[in-house]
């Protein structure tokens, strides 16, 4: 609505893009959460006068390894095979073990509120600089990605506690290690190769050819997609994305309007045909139940947000599904959006009521309470149209 058709392809780039970079960060996950904790200790034991590298053991600086020592009087710069006096070894020895102690405390979550100093790179503000470019949807990705590039970005140091540190330090580190050169080529050919994309209600663009008013529009809709799903070339901020291979699947609940009702170059575009039966009430229980975030998962939250509790034996779903099926079959069939309607109608009362004192003891949604709240509206056909 209100988009070009080719904006599908960009968005299914743009979710094939998140995904390969998701894969390639967890691959290097480890690794950024080595480098941060190194980088957590420099920020927790900083060397005396603030310079780096931190005291430690041998480092490689320009080529020649060197040992590092900080004492009183700032970082002192050692070769590698050079013999070091006993205060520096003493004052490496006592770094090290002050560090591995820190080590530990950060392991075991015991500095997370601790304050430390990081630097945050600020991308340039470039939402004023925008320029429309009618026509060209997705041209002004490019275009704003070109400015963010050639403008300076600015660096600017915030006092953070160490968790937070380490989620800015992990991010900073992850967009090191993963080459996004590499991930938008994978998810490229993921896309033409592999990608699939649902074109639901496309009943709502089916109807009489040659008709005249706000259906003149569908025929139209239907021939902006049909080059897309026959197999052309879309642009998107990452390039060119040929949609010869990508998987095209359409559903719609065809009442009014039938299949055959498309234009016949998109209706040869979609050749496998599928028809889906009604829903019934065993269909009904089991949408109740089952899923994660069920319909009576989610109204016992809301109850218990308020201080109760509500619990649904088996009886009381049984008759809520055989309400809903009832009512689909003597009204418009909407489908599993019946539960919502007919749930809110039983628990109206019971959640305009609370928080009551008077519910002490468990809400209990049995047979009988589902019958005394629900019959007489799903009886009542003038009640049952409005509210139902």
């Amino acid at each position: 609505m209100g988009r070009d058709v080719e904006s599908m392809i960009r968005d299914l780039v743009d979710t094939s893009v998140n995904m390969v970079r998701a894969e390639r960060e967890d691959s290097v996950q480890e690794e950024a959460e080595r480098r941060v904790e190194e980088q957590l200790l420099d920020l927790l034991l900083p060397p005396t006068d603030g310079r780096t590298p931190p005291a430690g053991p041998v480092v490689v600086a320009d080529g020649v390894p060197k040992v590092f020592v900080a004492g009183p009087h700032g970082v002192q710069e050692h070769a590698a095979g050079e013999e070091l006096s006993e205060e520096d070894e003493r004052l490496i020895m006592r770094r090290q073990r002050t560090r591995e102690k820190l080590r530990s405390l950060l392991r075991d979550g015991q500095l997370e509120e601790r304050e430390v100093e990081v630097e945050v790179s600020q991308a340039p503000a470039i939402d004023g600089m925008m320029v429309p470019m009618g026509g060209m949807e997705g041209m002004e990705y490019n275009f704003s990605e070109m400015l963010q590039e050639m403008l300076p970005k600015r660096t600017k140091r915030r006092s953070v506690t160490v968790a937070e540190a380490r989620r800015i330090l992990i991010q900073d580190e992850l967009d090191r290690l993963v080459d996004m050169d590499e991930v938008v080529n994978e998810a490229l050919i993921r896309a033409e190769d592999m990608g699939m994309i649902f074109l639901d209600e496309i009943d709502k663009i089916a109807g009489d050819r040659g008709g005249y008013g706000p259906d003149v529009s569908r025929g139209g809709v239907q021939r902006d997609l049909l080059p897309v799903v026959e197999g052309c070339n879309v642009q998107t901020k990452y390039g060119l994305v040929r949609t010869d291979h990508v998987l095209f699947i359409a559903a719609g609940a065809f009442h009014v309007s039938k299949p055959s009702d498309l234009i016949p170059e998109l209706q040869g575009r979609f050749p496998i045909r599928v028809e889906l039966h009604s829903l019934d009430e065993g269909h009904f229980k089991r949408i109740l139940q089952e899923p994660r975030n069920a319909l009576l998962v989610q109204y016992q939250a809301l109850i218990e947000t308020e201080g109760a509790r509500a619990e649904f034996t088996p009886g009381g779903v049984e008759e809520i599904a055989r309400i809903a099926a009832r009512l689909n079959e003597r009204m418009e069939n909407i489908g599993a959006r019946r539960l919502q309607t007919v749930m809110t109608t039983l628990l109206e009362e019971v959640l305009f009521e609370l928080p009551s004192e008077e519910m002490e003891r468990p809400l209990v949604v049995d047979r009988e309470f589902v019958r005394t709240h629900l019959e007489e509206i799903a009886e009542d056909e003038d009640l049952r149209r409005y509210i139902l």
